[in-house]
């Protein structure tokens, strides 16, 4: 029964239930905006999507032996301002020509789904249709003499989206915009997959067409090599597993290869170096059994967050060496959330059942994600606890510098030799108080690794310009040369200066410029 005769037999009062029928149902053309432009608002997601199935097609190529164990994949991208198009080929194993057509016409129905490749939904290679003119797929396989091509008219595609005249479905629309070909493969490799996007839609700030912005967005999200002036990186590997991180040697416009953000002195214009101190393996267990993640994080001295030119901040989640998300995805694992941004780290998930989301900037809830996100918990605590006694030792510190610029400034007045012997001992007296605060502050246990080094050493330097002012008495006085009665009349005036003044660096400066005139 069709839904046709199915309705009349209800207009009838006909009773009874029937099951929907394939042909009945209507899958309309706006489905391939939803899975395409509609889902990757981020223009620069279709660098994420295209490497990550480069990535899939490297270690099909690796695993087929046609890549040799120490070999890297390469993907290389070229950005042509001139002709606004972008190039992402790879030298994985490529895509049969047999199988060509309809593995890339294929709407969700990836072959991915069950294996260990990081996509596997079958919509990744469409992120380009809503930025471009034309999306172009080519590829060939080991052996195969032509190069298989796809082409997708991306123009084409918005009309018929927006037209009222077409009617047809999904099916109609991808056939109606698309062609293959078979082209001469002589300007090609032997084995390789590339997406090419002509006619590059202006975004925002054009951030497509930016190389600067084209690198610092994979160095975060793509699987790449840790750099050489980063120690900690054998550490991260032999924790995680080289196999599992899969690093690719990804370079722009023949340019050198692309690395992760991380160093282990960390430097940006205008910001203070950012110091890797040590770094901490955290292995995590499956709900029933073996690995289901392993995270890591780097110490360092949690002075404040992590400045975002650095592109480190946050910890941070990963699937297959992916960046799922941003670095704000594991932020309510904090009690205050803004210890996030001090933290440098990431969850490398090796439990399949932790399954990102469709636009991959989060995960499908479940009770394996929660098992990750539990064990992160700890090592949250532990972050913001080193957050809070950071923010209290520099408290102290800045206490400690207050009263050591205190003291410096009272004993330049009293080096002077200019106030009566009241005032003066006076300001003695509360230069011993504050060195006495210097010492409590330097006592505390979060300062106990600067007291030695640099803390002990200032307030011994006070103390003894402090114990010579003490023993000098009126000697070097620049008024020892007046008069008894002259002196004290100078020295109450300089007392009055410096009781009525509201600042002693300018108080100073005047008594200054009246000893020079009266010697």
């Amino acid at each position: 029964m069709t839904l046709a005769d199915r309705r009349a037999a209800l207009q009838k009062g006909g009773s009874g239930s029937s099951r929907i029928q394939a042909e009945d149902i209507v899958i309309g053309k706006d489905v391939l905006e939803l899975i395409s432009s509609a889902m990757y608002v981020d223009p620069m997601t279709i660098y994420r999507e295209y490497v990550q199935n480069a990535a899939d097609g490297i270690e099909a190529a690796r695993e087929a032996g046609l890549l040799a164990e120490d070999e890297r994949g390469r993907v290389e991208i070229r950005v042509d301002t001139a002709t606004r198009s972008i190039v992402i080929r790879d030298n994985g194993a490529g895509i049969p020509a047999g199988q060509f057509e309809s593995r890339l016409t294929a709407i969700g129905g990836s072959q991915k789904r069950g294996t260990k490749a990081r996509g596997f939904r079958g919509v990744g290679r469409l992120a380009g249709l809503g930025y471009a003119q034309e999306l172009i797929f080519r590829s060939r396989t080991a052996g195969q003499k032509t190069v298989s091509e796809l082409r997708w008219d991306c123009r084409q595609l918005r009309t018929a989206l927006r037209s009222t005249a077409f009617t047809g479905g999904v099916a109609d629309l991808i056939a109606e915009i698309t062609s293959s070909a078979l082209i001469d493969g002589t300007d090609f490799p032997a084995r390789f997959f590339e997406v090419e996007l002509r006619g590059i839609v202006r975004q925002r700030n054009d951030a497509l067409m930016s190389v600067s912005a084209v690198e610092e967005y994979l160095s975060q999200v793509a699987p790449l090599p840790f750099h050489p002036d980063f120690g900690f990186g054998d550490e991260i590997r032999q924790a995680i597993g080289a196999d599992a991180l899969c690093e690719l040697d990804i370079r722009i416009n023949d340019g050198e290869p692309l690395c992760r953000p991380y160093r282990d002195v960390m430097s940006a214009e205008g910001q203070p170096n950012l110091t890797l101190h040590a770094i901490e393996t955290i292995e995590i267990p499956g709900v029933d059994g073996g690995v289901a993640g392993v995270a890591w994080v780097a110490h360092h001295d949690y002075e404040g967050a992590v400045p975002n030119v650095l592109h480190a901040k946050g910890l941070r989640m990963r699937v297959g060496n992916i960046q799922i998300g941003g670095h704000a995805l594991l932020e309510d694992l904090f009690s205050e959330q803004r210890f996030n941004s001090w933290a440098i780290g990431e969850l490398h998930v090796f439990d399949r059942r932790v399954v990102p989301n469709g636009r991959r900037d989060d995960f499908e809830l479940n009770v394996h994600l929660s098992n990750l996100i539990n064990h992160m918990a700890p090592a949250s605590r532990d972050i913001a606890k080193r957050c809070r006694t950071s923010s209290v030792r520099r408290k102290w510190l800045r206490d400690f510098e207050m009263h050591g610029s205190v003291a410096a400034e009272k004993l330049e007045i009293l080096s002077q030799g200019s106030l009566p012997g009241r005032q003066k001992d006076g300001i003695l007296a509360e230069v011993r108080q504050t060195v006495e605060r210097m010492e409590r502050i330097a006592g505390v246990p979060e300062l106990e690794r600067l007291a030695a080094n640099e803390l002990n050493p200032k307030i011994s330097a006070i103390r003894s310009q402090l114990s010579g002012l003490s023993e000098a008495g009126d000697e070097g006085s620049p008024l020892a040369h007046l008069a008894p009665p002259r002196r004290e009349m100078f020295e109450e005036m300089f007392g009055l200066i410096y009781e009525c003044s509201g600042s002693r660096i300018a108080a100073k400066s005047l008594v200054d410029r009246i000893i020079q005139k009266v010697r």
